[in-house]
């Protein structure tokens, strides 16, 4: 790889060497914390930690102790307090096998720099699903303004692997839920994007076991069988409206002379209970 590269593409150790030379310290002293005194990064973007792989290190940190120090940063409104940067398994595993203390960096780094570390940390390692991957380049996106293009060069990816991803949380909530818990891979939700009825189609894929080449067939010829039956922006913004306020799929047809239909999908007594109460009104 060309050392000339710029961005975390280039992995941890060579970001941490850019913040010595920025700060002119000597970032490489290791010194120890009170677990208690560590903190989770508020921009980390994972949000499932495999108990069982927790675990195993846990173990692994019983016999030979912390052997990678974590990358920690002062918490500005809690003095003598930190903020894991990179390692936060680490520290959880260590609070289970007993540890008081545990061997950390201090960085002096901003929020930015903070996300953009957890991001690569977790995304080099795989450790991320794809929904935690997206949110994390969306919060680049909102929080620091990045494009595509930087997100790009910055994580070493394709700019269509950028996109591809954060357009993946386009899709409906239960969808992305589907992801998180491990029904659906993004390979197979990926051709839902822009279904209307993406929903019932997920539930399928997951009950018949579909696989993502089949979902992408069966996708292109729904979409293709619906091109010539493109529908009212007007429509669907009201739709997209309804859906928002109710956190449920909605249908509208709407036909030549303006009369149809409104159809509220609803899949528990719970949903069903919520849109009779905002009906009835």
């Amino acid at each position: 790889m060309n050392a000339a590269k710029k961005g975390l593409g280039r992995g941890l150790s060579a970001l941490f060497g850019d913040i010595e030379k920025k700060s002119g310290s000597n970032q490489n002293q290791t010194n120890k914390v009170s677990i208690a005194d560590l903190q989770r990064n508020k921009y980390q973007p994972r949000t499932i930690f495999n108990e069982e792989k927790i675990m195993e290190l846990s173990s692994s940190i019983k016999e030979n102790g912390v052997i990678q120090p974590i990358a920690v940063r002062p918490n500005s409104y809690e003095p003598g307090k930190y903020e894991i940067v990179a390692g936060e398994r680490r520290w959880l595993a260590a609070q289970k096998a007993g540890l008081n203390e545990v061997p950390v960096i201090i960085l002096d780094i901003d929020d930015q720099k903070s996300l953009e570390v957890a991001i690569v940390e977790n995304v080099q390692r795989q450790d991320l699903n794809v929904i935690e991957e997206a949110k994390g380049y969306q919060r680049l996106v909102k929080e620091f303004g990045y494009d595509h293009e930087k997100i790009s060069k910055f994580m070493s990816k394709s700019r269509s692997h950028i996109s591809n991803t954060l357009r993946i949380l386009t899709l409906p909530q239960d969808i992305l839920s589907m992801i998180e818990e491990g029904q659906l891979t993004a390979g197979q939700a990926r051709p839902l994007i822009g279904l209307p009825n993406a929903s019932d189609i997920a539930e399928n894929i997951v009950r018949k076991k579909i696989s993502a080449r089949e979902v992408e067939s069966l996708t292109k010829m729904k979409k293709g069988s619906k091109k010539s039956k493109t529908e009212d922006p007007n429509i669907t913004f009201v739709r997209n409206e309804i859906e928002s306020k109710l956190g449920l799929n909605v249908e509208i047809l709407n036909k030549k002379n303006n009369s149809g239909k409104i159809t509220i999908k609803y899949k528990s007594l719970d949903q069903f209970e919520l849109i009779s109460k905002k009906l009835m009104k």
